[in-house]
């Protein structure tokens, strides 16, 4: 049984404190079991962190981890004749986005021993220099459908 007519994607509100819309989606991503107040309070903290270190501002590290783990290929499974091929397709917008915050945030997570917003400044300030696990992650992907791109007739 298949639903009819699309669903309309919810309004993300911009942050309170940068009044930035991907600032409040990592807000989001951050948060566990409803809890924003804290989220909230990590990412700031996770800023303060990034200014302390690097003496620059924390927004334009942020942008610029986004920029450089955001993948512009991925690759798909699709099931022709039998077989399964992994057709390469470029990334929307949306998801490249989505993403960029998720494997940075997985990285974050995956390091242990620190608090969450010490361990987030690390992994954003690595992505904003082109190192770190989310930049590897994003180069998996982009090597994954470069050697797939004979299959891409199939998209």
């Amino acid at each position: 049984m298949s639903r009819k007519g699309n669903i309309p994607k919810r309004e993300i509100l911009p942050d309170r404190k940068f009044g930035s819309i991907p600032i409040a989606k990592l807000v989001n991503f951050v948060m566990k079991k409803g809890k924003k107040q804290i989220a909230a309070g990590i990412v700031y903290d996770t800023f303060d962190i990034i200014k302390k270190k690097t003496q620059q501002d924390p927004i334009e590290i942020f942008d610029k981890a986004m920029k450089n783990t955001m993948p512009y290929l991925e690759v798909k499974s699709k099931r022709i004749g039998g077989a399964n091929y992994q057709v390469p397709n470029e990334v929307r917008g949306e998801r490249r986005l989505t993403l960029s915050l998720r494997w940075i945030l997985s990285a974050a997570r995956a390091k242990k021993g620190r608090p969450m917003s010490e361990k987030l400044a690390v992994e954003l300030m690595e992505a904003a220099n082109n190192q770190g696990i989310a930049v590897k992650k994003k180069q998996d992907v982009q090597r994954m459908a470069e050697a797939n791109r004979a299959f891409a007739h199939f998209a």
